[in-house]
């Protein structure tokens, strides 16, 4: 089987492809990388005897990529921008210039961003950068230092990881939509009222009709009620007294504490599952991303 060495003696040329492809222009490339058009040119077309197929058509004061260059240019594009990232990463974590955490937009809205005045105290020379996003992102091709999973350890194991919240769930609502509607004194009633569902598209997460039957209660019928796709979405919902919805302790205790949401019956469910903040085993941990992570830890203490 042949290496790599041996199909692209110079990788270089990977990276005047590249540039050439995206500006379709040789002489584009030349002065963002500060070449000649020559040798541009020379890269180009020595990287074609090597592949054994022309990239790009030569026409009239233009190239532009041939169909066989359009594929290889969008695997080279993918390739160069992970070596890229990876690179960044590593300069970063060498430097210590800053410390990035990947999370759902829900943990930065309502567990990250109530504790940032605390977290600025305490750490105040940490540039940190939050990374949220609707599904869990690759820590190690992003180059993200740390991330929050839900689940148990076994579920990562290329991360080590440390618990910071234990996954509870109970039924919460505003004030408002108490005053139009009878306060539910069992699992039971809850299935008569408007019921806000989380319809969780990329991560696992408890449902309505999973929760009634940890607790027991048939879930055959119940109402479909109103579906989001955003855990955001869902309290936001609820804050405006549209309905109930599925509480999770660690994202909702400080509204619940406010008196902004309220708890609906005294039934919760522990999965036995956990929130971790996890990072790649791989990769050591600046000194500012090891503060930051034992910083996150040091929350559940609170």
């Amino acid at each position: 089987m042949e290496s790599l060495r041996q199909i692209l003696p110079s990788l270089n040329a990977l990276a005047v492809f590249e540039c050439a492809g995206r500006l379709e222009s040789f002489s584009a490339a030349a002065r963002e990388l500060h070449m000649t058009q020559a040798a541009v040119s020379y890269a180009i077309a020595k990287l074609e005897d090597q592949l054994g197929t022309a990239l790009f058509l030569r026409e009239y004061r233009r190239v532009r990529l041939s169909e066989a260059g359009q594929r290889f240019h969008a695997d080279v594009t993918i390739g160069l921008s992970h070596i890229q990232r990876s690179a960044q990463s590593l300069r970063a974590t060498a430097s210590g210039s800053h410390v990035s955490l990947a999370c759902s937009t829900a943990f930065a809205a309502y567990w990250m961003v109530p504790r940032m005045e605390r977290f600025r105290a305490d750490l105040p020379d940490v540039d940190l950068r939050i990374h949220s996003a609707d599904r869990d992102l690759d820590l190690m091709g992003e180059g993200i230092a740390l991330g929050i999973r839900g689940g148990v350890p076994q579920d990562w194991p290329q991360y080590d990881a440390e618990a910071l919240a234990p996954e509870e769930i109970y039924p919460v609502c505003a004030e408002s939509y108490l005053n139009r509607n009878p306060l539910p004194h069992t699992p039971e009633e809850l299935t008569t009222h408007t019921l806000i569902h989380l319809d969780e598209p990329f991560r696992s997460a408890t449902t309505w009709a999973q929760w009634f039957t940890a607790l027991g209660v048939p879930s055959r019928h119940l109402p479909r009620g109103l579906q989001i796709n955003d855990y955001v979405l869902v309290l936001q919902s609820v804050l405006a007294g549209q309905g109930v919805a599925l509480g999770w302790h660690h994202l909702v205790e400080g509204m619940v504490e406010q008196g902004t949401l309220v708890p609906l019956t005294d039934q919760s469910l522990s999965t036995g599952k956990a929130f971790h903040v996890i990072w790649p085993k791989q990769i050591p941990l600046s000194r500012p991303a090891a503060l930051v992570r034992d910083w996150l830890v040091a929350q559940r203490a609170l």
